[in-house]
């Protein structure tokens, strides 16, 4: 990437998950002027997005917008309809990332481990005894979260019976679709991935250690409300398994960039992909760039390998 083009750094929107975008942006822009690129910051307001890129003189654009039209293939959709470059997934991979339904039907057709799931809607609420669904399906504990969110936004772990309504209507607060999901027993990962040279780099794992019940919104953004452990201390062939499962995610959903896979591992040491993550944290709690730093690479290394793999 030349240095004396223009780098939009796109962040915020009306997104839940604004505020952690701000500080993944702020931060980004910080490491990319130390580097010797022209930096200009854009809080993107969706509706006068093509001024706001035409004003900034943006010759490519760095993807800090997570969740809403940042992650959702929207952005790049506009960028590609204005010939810009930008960083991580494309529109298709984008879409079927941030919509939890749309990857769990890549995953199961794909034969990659994932939790058994049920798919409820908002208009089929007056319809169906959800209540009596999930618990005919799993009984609890369960998980309940909307379909299209990230960072465990209205997501709950259900562990009685009597909490089911209130975990439903918190996630149909934030979309109409809900995933129900089976609760997996055990250790938390996640398996970062990036692509370096042309190839796909997976990074060293991360054992995730929340302080609370789960890693909830809090436990993710909160300085010293979660340990990560990396590289995470598990068996060979369970490490080899989660690299493999995250890798085959990656690329069949046509992810490019750098991207997340959250994982689980049961008692018995099998391994499960929850989801994937376009656009992940960037932020000093983020885990990209700590599995990035154990890897070798700092935090404006990282940065401007992402830069470097801008496409149309």
């Amino acid at each position: 990437m030349e240095k004396k083009k223009v780098v939009a750094v796109v962040m915020g929107g009306p997104s839940a998950e604004c505020e952690i975008s701000l500080i993944t942006g702020k931060a980004i822009s910080i490491a990319l002027r130390e580097r010797g690129y022209e930096v200009k910051e854009i809080n993107l307001d969706p509706y006068n997005f093509s001024e706001q890129i035409k004003a900034s003189g943006a010759q490519v654009v760095f993807n800090a917008v997570h969740g809403l039209y940042g992650e959702d293939g929207r952005l790049q959709s506009a960028l590609e309809m204005m010939g810009i470059p930008y960083t991580g997934s494309g529109v298709c991979a984008s879409a079927m990332g941030m919509d939890k339904f749309a990857t769990k039907r890549v995953l199961f057709g794909s034969n990659i481990p994932t939790p058994k799931s049920l798919f409820l809607y908002a208009a089929d609420r007056n319809k169906i005894d959800m209540k009596q669904e999930i618990l005919q399906t799993f009984g609890v504990p369960v998980v309940v979260k909307p379909a299209s969110q990230g960072s465990s936004i209205g997501m709950t772990i259900v562990r009685k019976e009597e909490e089911v309504p209130g975990a439903l209507d918190l996630a149909f607060k934030y979309c109409p679709e809900v995933l129900v999901e089976e609760y997996i027993d055990g250790e938390e990962v996640t398996v970062s991935m990036m692509q370096k040279d042309g190839e796909t780099v997976v990074l060293p794992i991360i054992l995730i250690k929340p302080h609370s019940d789960y890693y909830d919104f809090k436990a993710k953004y909160t300085a010293g409300c979660a340990d990560h452990i990396c590289p995470a201390p598990l068996p060979e062939a369970v490490t080899k398994k989660l690299q493999e499962i995250s890798l085959a995610t990656y690329k069949v959903l046509g992810c490019s960039g750098v991207a997340r896979t959250d994982c689980m591992i049961d008692k018995d040491g099998q391994c499960y992909v929850l989801e994937i993550n376009t656009v992940p944290g960037m932020t000093t709690t983020s885990l990209v760039p700590d599995a990035a730093a154990k890897a070798g690479y700092s935090f404006g290394d990282l940065c401007e390998i992402i830069l470097k793999t801008a496409h149309k």
